[in-house]
Formats: C-alpha cells, sequence, structure tokens
C-alpha cells in the first residue's frame, strides 16, 4: 500500500472512496441521535447532512453508511464511520474505524482511499492510530491460495484538513506509517506454516530485516547454546531434526547516553509446537505454528525502533526452536540445568516456551540489558483468565511497569496486570530440583510467570503473555482473522519511553 499525507480541502480530493467518521451528541439514554462530523468543511458536512437526520444511522461504534456520488465533492463515493457516543470517543477509536473503512472497501474492489482526519483529538495521535488502522487493515491471511484474488489497498492518503495541526498530524502519520507496518511484518512471519517458517527461516528473516535496516544481528545454532550452557533452551530443541537458532539483535544509536539503560528484548519463538512428549490434542494443533509470535513481535518492533531511532541502546533475544517428540526429545522428570546454574523438573514437556524464555533472559543480562521485556504465547490460562479480550502482563518492578502502561495509552492495545505474589512460587517448588516448569491447574499464567521471574532475578522485567491475543479465529470489521501483530505498538512505545 502505498500511503501519502495531504493537507487542504478535503472535497477536491478526487479518490473512489472518501472517509469521514462522526459522533452522536445525543447525552440521554434514549434521546434522539444527534450525529456530528467530525470534520470543519461545510462541503462534507452538506454532503452527508441529508442521512445524518433521517435517524437510519446512529454513529455507533464502526457502523458505516456509503453514499455514491455525493453532491459538491470531487470523489465518487463518501463513507461515514461511527466512533459511538461523542463522550465515549478517542483517538484510539480511530484506529478500528480507518481499518473498518479498508476493510469495506477491499471486496467493492476499491482500491484507494482517502481518510479525512477528525478534528476533535490530538491531531498526531489521531494521524497515527488512522494510517496504523488502515495498513492493519490491509492484511489478509490467504497467502497460499491458489485462486487468492490480491483485494489489497493500492493507495491511501491521510489528509490533515481545516482545523488540523498540520506539523503533528504529519509527524503522527510518519510513525504510524512505520509501525503498522512492522506490525504487518510481524504478522506476515506469524502467519507462515511451520514446513516454511523454521527456526533456520526465521533466523534468515531477521537478518535480512537487520540488514535492510542497519541493526546488528547475529544468528547462532547449536554450538553457542552448548557453549553457553543454555541447557533449558537445548532441552527443547533436542527432539527435533531441526536445529534451534538463537537470533540476537542490536540497536546502538549514537546519541544513546552512556550511562543511559540497555532494554532487553526476549521472545519465545517455537516455530511450532506439538507439545513433544506431552504431545497435544489433535484438535486445533495447525494452530501452533503461530507458537513463534512472541519472537516474531520483537523482531516486528526492533524494524520500527531502527527507524523512528530513539536514543537508546535496545538488544533483542528470540528464542527459536520446534517442540517434538521424537526418541530424543527431552521427557517428563527430567532435570535440565539452565544458563544461570538453575535446575528445572520438567512435569510437562508442552510447558517449554518458559524453558526457552529462561535461558533468553539470562542471555539478556549477560549481554548487558538493565531492563527486560519478553514476549510469548506462554499459556492457554491467560485466556481462561482474560478472554481474547486484554493480554496478560506480569512485573516486578513499579517504575518499569509505570513505562508499560504509558506505552499503552499510546499503542492502544489492551493489557491487564495480573499478580507476582510470592506465595505462588510455592506452586513451582520441586522436590528434586530448583524450580519445576508446570506450577498445576490453578494460576497458571501466573506459575509460568513466576518461572520466567527466577531468570530475570532482580532486573526490572515485564512479562507478555499474549497467548490469548496473538490468533484471531474470527474477523472483525476492522481487521482479518490469524494473526494480529499484538505486542508491535507496545514494546517499540515502552522503548521509546526510556529514550525520547
Amino acid at each position: 500500500m502505498k500511503t501519502t499525507f495531504q493537507t487542504g480541502d478535503a472535497a477536491a480530493i478526487e479518490t473512489e472512496l472518501l472517509v469521514v467518521f462522526s459522533t452522536d451528541a445525543a447525552t440521554g439514554k434514549d434521546s434522539k441521535p444527534e450525529i456530528s462530523l467530525l470534520t470543519g468543511e461545510e462541503a462534507l458536512q452538506k454532503a452527508a447532512s441529508g442521512v445524518l437526520t433521517t435517524g437510519e444511522f446512529a454513529s455507533g461504534s464502526n457502523e458505516t453508511v456509503l453514499l455514491h456520488a455525493p453532491a459538491g465533492l470531487k470523489a465518487k463515493r463518501l463513507l461515514v464511520v461511527g466512533l459511538d457516543k461523542q463522550a465515549k470517543a478517542a483517538a484510539h477509536d480511530v484506529r478500528k474505524a480507518a481499518g473498518t473503512a479498508v476493510r469495506l472497501a477491499k471486496p467493492r474492489k476499491l482500491r484507494e482511499l482517502a481518510i479525512v482526519l477528525p478534528n476533535t483529538f490530538d491531531a498526531a495521535a489521531v494521524a497515527r492510530a488512522a494510517v496504523e488502522g488502515a495498513l492493519i487493515a490491509d492484511f489478509d491471511p490467504d497467502t497460499y491460495r491458489s485462486d487468492r484474488k490480491d483485494q489489497s489497498i493500492q493507495s491511501l492518503a491521510i489528509v490533515a484538513a481545516e482545523g488540523i495541526d498540520k506539523k503533528a498530524a504529519e509527524s503522527g502519520f510518519e510513525e504510524g506509517r512505520i509501525i503498522g507496518e512492522s506490525q504487518n511484518f510481524t504478522r506476515t512471519l506469524v502467519n507462515e506454516p511451520g514446513n516454511r517458517m523454521t527456526p533456520t527461516i526465521l533466523g534468515q528473516k531477521a537478518a535480512e530485516m537487520a540488514q535492510e535496516f542497519g541493526l546488528k544481528c547475529e544468528v547462532f545454532g547449536a554450538e553457542k547454546l552448548h557453549e553457553l550452557k543454555m541447557g533449558a533452551f537445548w532441552s527443547v530443541t533436542q527432539g527435533s531434526d531441526e536445529p534451534p537458532a538463537l537470533i540476537v539483535m542490536e540497536y546502538t544509536p549514537e546519541n544513546a547516553p552512556a550511562d543511559g539503560p540497555v532494554l532487553g528484548l526476549v521472545g519465545k519463538g517455537i516455530t511450532f509446537d506439538t507439545g513433544g512428549i506431552s504431545i497435544k490434542p489433535s484438535d486445533n494443533m495447525e494452530k501452533m505454528k503461530y507458537d513463534m509470535a512472541g519472537g516474531a513481535a520483537m523482531i516486528g518492533a526492533m524494524r520500527a525502533i531502527a527507524q523512528l531511532k530513539p536514543a537508546v541502546k535496545v538488544i533483542s533475544i528470540v528464542t527459536a526452536a520446534e517442540n517434538m517428540p521424537s526418541g530424543k526429545a527431552f521427557k517428563p522428570g527430567d532435570v535440565e540445568i539452565a544458563m544461570s546454574g538453575k535446575s528445572i523438573e520438567i512435569i510437562n514437556t508442552d510447558a517449554e516456551g518458559r524453558l526457552v524464555l529462561a535461558d533468553g533472559l539470562a542471555y539478556a543480562r549477560q549481554l548487558g540489558a538493565t531492563h527486560l521485556i519478553d514476549a510469548a504465547t506462554l499459556t492457554g490460562a491467560v485466556a481462561v483468565a482474560l478472554g481474547q479480550i486484554n493480554a496478560g502482563v506480569f512485573s516486578n518492578d513499579e517504575d518499569t511497569y509505570e513505562h508499560f502502561a504509558g506505552a499503552l495509552a499510546k499503542s492502544g492495545e489492551r493489557f491487564w496486570r495480573l499478580p507476582l505474589d510470592e506465595e505462588y512460587r510455592e506452586q513451582i517448588r520441586s522436590d528434586i530440583a530448583d524450580i519445576k516448569n508446570t506450577g498445576g491447574r490453578y494460576g497458571g499464567a501466573i506459575t509460568a510467570a513466576m518461572f520466567l521471574k527466577e531468570f530475570a532475578e532482580d532486573t526490572p522485567w515485564i512479562h507478555l503473555d499474549i497467548a490469548s491475543m496473538a490468533w484471531l479465529d474470527d474477523a472483525k470489521a476492522w481487521t482479518a482473522k490469524g494473526p494480529t501483530g499484538v505486542g508491535v505498538r507496545s514494546i517499540v512505545e515502552w522503548v521509546r519511553s526510556y529514550g525520547k
């Protein structure tokens, strides 16, 4: 998709589809809708006035009304997308509304559209949200269909018309373009099937991205794992014929303070997860290609960081492997020694993600990371706790978490903080080793986080359990089903909060 930023008279734009947003200003529960078009342009107000006063359009969240040959406009069509009640509407709602516009355009074979920024929100925030939403909506997962019909939007214009701070909007537009494209890059990685996205191939994709955007990247194999004594990581890989990949990316800006923080981004990269000897049920196992979504999020985040250039050093580690059952595979009851020296009793080989992350976190600390964030499709328990509305977030440090909370305010992603009370550690205490890799039925997302906390040690740390949100089983009005790229926007903003 070619994206451009424009200023001036939206009514004069020649396009297949011109998009504007609206809210309902009515305050009472039973009040008649009072639809407000969020633009100062009189020509757009006039073109939409007929349908906005009939009562057939209530401006509900992502509700649409499409007008053909709108009077007084050069555009062939005018689309009004609702943002819900005026009192509730925020810049974040524009992200979904812009996505709704793109998803409406694609099956109608409309290949170009222009989105008029609403004039009632912060200009930078709303411009960023609009372009992110549009880019995210343009993704479809049907990569390998022989009859695939490319419905991609070819041209998108983000328009700052009357009443918009043009400079701020253009800055937000550029940020949104970079972040939206990076989120889609993550989604393309996650969407690949396991036979076409092995650990080796994931390492190649990361290296290609790093070379394109000026990052340092090294990809190591089994020999490096043995050299570093990554027994936890290695145990997961040993059942597969596919070699592991330890992917290390570095971003070192010249303007980073010498005494500033070093941020460590660690991602789980299980390119296919059978569960190993503790094999998963066959139903839905095909989705386990998405078990590398945390690692892919870190690769996408680094792609955006390289372009946004925050003044902070960042080290990213992705621990990539397949988890397979075989005569060589690790077994329940085994004891493995992690890089940090901690001994781990294996209770369930399907709790493998925390094992690869354990060594990834330790290695990030060894490389100098002073603050850590990890992302992983770690537990089904987080979906039981939070559904498919919020992802889970944990932290061992209040200041570090506050940075992440601030990042969420900008990213628009939804994470809910869960506890890390010390009592939960009792559930992962082992009789034979230091800890065991599962803690039983109750509090599964929390005990998994408690396990990782052992390897973050006293380093300020954030853990993102994205298992419930990394894959959509059904399409939404604003996005396709399949990989979501969740976490990319929030991780990027967390990094930027340390290096603006």
